[in-house]
């Protein structure tokens, strides 16, 4: 049985730099069920992530920003 994905834009409210970004990126790709996590510097403030919501909810990419410094709200696409 193929599992269905689930995508989320995370709203990051600080201004960031590209390092920070990437660091934190690779923070949500270390997760159990976090398939992709991407970032792009036209748009800093948001990440778009693809992950298995049979493993992991949305709600723990906010957690994840919370425990790093960072202000966080979800965003559905």
């Amino acid at each position: 049985m193929d599992t269905a994905l689930a995508e989320v834009i995370l709203h990051i409210d600080e201004s960031t730099s590209h390092d920070e970004r990437e660091k934190f990126r690779d923070v949500l790709l270390a997760m159990d069920g976090v398939m992709a996590a991407d970032c792009n510097d036209k748009t800093p403030h948001l990440m778009l992530i693809e992950y298995n919501p049979d493993v992991i909810n949305s709600i723990e990419f906010v957690n994840a920003a919370k425990k790093h410094g960072l202000h966080a709200e979800l965003a559905g696409l």
